[in-house]
């Protein structure tokens, strides 16, 4: 062995010793603290293990919170995020079949079940035949052009112009103007069953209107009303929503410049129509350049010519009963003055199917006519051979009825020299409306042909007598008498005027919303009523239990009576009238055995007052019911105001 192998060995010896007895500075080194290393590098080795540590379990941490903010923000997001679902957009429709066609007319979606239609249950408000689009008739006369007018009963579409009747039948392209044979390209009118639908470019023939189409899903948009409208563009490309609110599904989307019409302002949405007839709602911060724009369409519509006297009218009605009281004209007319019209009860409808009874007298026009009046022969649907709202529909609604009994009153009205017609229906249902209304055009293109005044009678204007459409009446009626009497009738629960000033009042102010002022006359009542006011019995109470009635703790009665008449009962009970200023009449009350007595009374006082307010609202004049009621001393009071 040399000398460097015995230093090796000597060195491999006493290191293994060292290792084997664990003595030393060795000893004290912690078990695998690996070979040759100091403790600063040992330091430096377990710094980094416990960095990878914390680093480990501060990664952990993060992920954690990462993955519960992810679920936060999810649950967030699902709460409060946009929806990107997508509306059904046949459901919002109403859409059932291939063939149906929506409707937006003026930015509004017509359902089926919208409140204003007629139609039957389940009836589209539009359908698409043979590629031509069709509305169906209750939305053209209530939404676009309520001139159209569809009976059922014959299969008859009518459009009445000034001279005559438009006329379709079903299922053809030939339709007669007034008596002249047209013909369009595509089949004018369909029907299933007694419902029926306009091809849209007919009823645009005669309507000041707009319509495009569009398909997925199939509608027509139609704008029929102009004038101001608010409008917006689009700020950005954004969605059109069924609700207000994110999470409403999406109808349609818009993109940036688009320009919608802004119909409702509902702070952080508004509520907007698109150009191809979505009704929806978008952002208000979408909206830029809101501004208000004025709609309009080149359209000439046909001109109602009407007859219009130089003067104001005073007119009387004369409640002639029977041929025989005719001959009491001159009598009559003995004391007026001032009066410039007449207007015998001379035509009445005989039958439901459209005949007429007439007692005119050619003699009786020849003295009002010597007398310096004109006669206008009043035709009612009462006191005749019908008397119910159920006749009156039954003659009205039929085309060839109403037809035969508006050519026996022009026929009757010629031949007695009368110089024009007076309607006073009051028997209108709410069913019958549309009928009457139509009655009433049909009725003023044959006065206009016969160069006969026409005037039309009607309640005062409230909603359970809508369908009176005194709008209609303005246009092709001479003149519409609003009849400012009956406030409380012989079948009221409780004793009242029969015309108070506010009654007067209310009732002009209504009319002239749809009547010029130029065609407007006040009725205005020569009688009142006599109430008699009695407690009801036990029994009584108990028999009108649950009705309206019942609400009413006295049974009333009432009769009707003139000036004359109505002054003499005060007087005979000993009483004394008051002036009342809620009413502005002279209101009396008395007891008797019988019960209590009250009276609101008709005379110069009141009458006065009644004629201030027609003087006021330059009227065209006035109406009296009825000659014969009155004190003679009111025709000078009413010449006064009227003449």
């Amino acid at each position: 062995m040399d000398e460097r192998q015995r230093r090796s060995g000597k060195r491999h010896g006493r290191a293994s010793v060292a290792q084997r007895k664990g003595s030393g500075r060795n000893a004290r080194r912690p078990v695998g603290s690996g070979s040759g290393m100091n403790e600063p590098q040992q330091r430096k080795k377990y710094g980094r293990r416990r960095r990878r540590k914390r680093n480990l379990i501060l990664a952990g941490f993060i992920l954690a919170v990462g993955i519960i903010a992810a679920i936060g923000g999810f649950l967030i997001w699902q709460r409060y995020g946009p929806s990107d679902e997508m509306a059904d957009r046949e459901q919002y429709y109403g859409l059932a079949s291939a063939d149906d066609l929506a409707v937006v007319i003026n930015d509004q979606v017509i359902t089926k079940d919208d409140e204003s239609r007629d139609a039957q249950d389940n009836v589209a408000p539009g359908k698409i035949y043979d590629g031509q689009y069709y509305i169906e008739y209750s939305v053209v006369r209530n939404h676009i052009n309520k001139r159209f007018y569809w009976d059922p009963n014959e299969s008859i579409l009518l459009y009445t112009l000034p001279d005559g009747n438009v006329t379709v039948v079903p299922e053809r392209s030939d339709y007669t103007d007034i008596n002249e044979s047209k013909s369009a390209d595509y089949v004018i009118l369909k029907t299933e069953g007694q419902t029926a639908y306009i091809a849209l470019p007919f009823v645009q023939a005669y309507t000041n209107m707009e319509y495009s189409v569009y398909d997925d899903p199939n509608r027509a948009v139609i704008t029929s009303e102009w004038g101001e409208i608010q409008t917006a563009e689009i700020r950005k490309d954004t969605e059109v929503r069924y609700r207000g609110g994110v999470k409403s599904p999406i109808l349609t989307e818009v993109s940036e410049t688009d320009k919608v019409t802004v119909l409702a302002d509902e702070d952080d949405w508004m509520r907007v129509g698109t150009e191809d007839g979505y009704i929806g709602y978008v952002k208000t911060s979408a909206l830029t350049n809101i501004q208000t724009e004025t709609r309009s369409r080149e359209f000439e519509e046909p001109v109602y010519t009407n007859i219009s006297k130089d003067y104001a009218i005073n007119m009387a009605w004369h409640n002639v009963s029977n041929a025989d009281a005719n001959g009491y004209i001159e009598n009559m007319l003995a004391d007026t003055e001032g009066l410039t019209t007449i207007a015998p009860t001379w035509f009445s409808i005989a039958d439901t199917d459209g005949n007429m009874t007439s007692i005119a007298s050619s003699d009786y026009v020849t003295y009002a006519h010597q007398a310096g009046l004109e006669v206008w022969a009043v035709l009612r649907d009462f006191h005749g051979g019908i008397n119910s709202y159920d006749e009156t529909y039954e003659v009205l609604s039929y085309t060839s009825k109403r037809t035969r009994l508006i050519e026996q009153v022009i026929s009757a009205a010629l031949q007695a020299g009368v110089d024009g017609i007076n309607l006073d229906f009051e028997l209108i249902s709410t069913q019958c409306g549309e009928h009457y209304i139509q009655f009433v055009r049909e009725l003023s293109v044959q006065c206009r042909r016969n160069n006969l005044v026409f005037s039309v009678d009607n309640y005062v204007p409230q909603a359970y007598n809508e369908h009176y459409d005194l709008e209609e009446q303005g246009v092709v009626a001479d003149y519409v008498m609003i009849m400012c009497y009956d406030e409380h009738t012989d079948g009221s629960y409780e004793a009242g005027s029969v015309s108070s000033i506010s009654y007067v009042e209310n009732g002009i102010t209504e009319a002239l919303k749809s009547v010029s002022a130029s065609k407007l006359v006040a009725g205005l009542p020569f009688y009142t009523r006599l109430w008699q006011e009695t407690p009801k019995t036990e029994a009584e109470l108990a028999e009108e239990a649950g009705t309206e009635a019942a609400a009413y703790p006295n049974k009333v009665t009432s009769e009707a009576l003139g000036m004359e008449e109505a002054r003499e009962a005060v007087s005979d009970a000993g009483a004394q009238a008051q002036w009342d200023e809620n009413t502005k009449q002279n209101y009396a009350e008395w007891e008797t055995a019988d019960g209590t007595f009250k009276i609101w009374l008709e005379d110069e006082q009141s009458l006065e007052e009644k004629l201030s307010v027609i003087s006021e609202n330059e009227l065209a004049g006035a109406a009296e019911w009825s000659l014969g009621w009155e004190d003679s001393g009111v025709w000078q009071l009413i010449q006064r105001y009227i003449n």
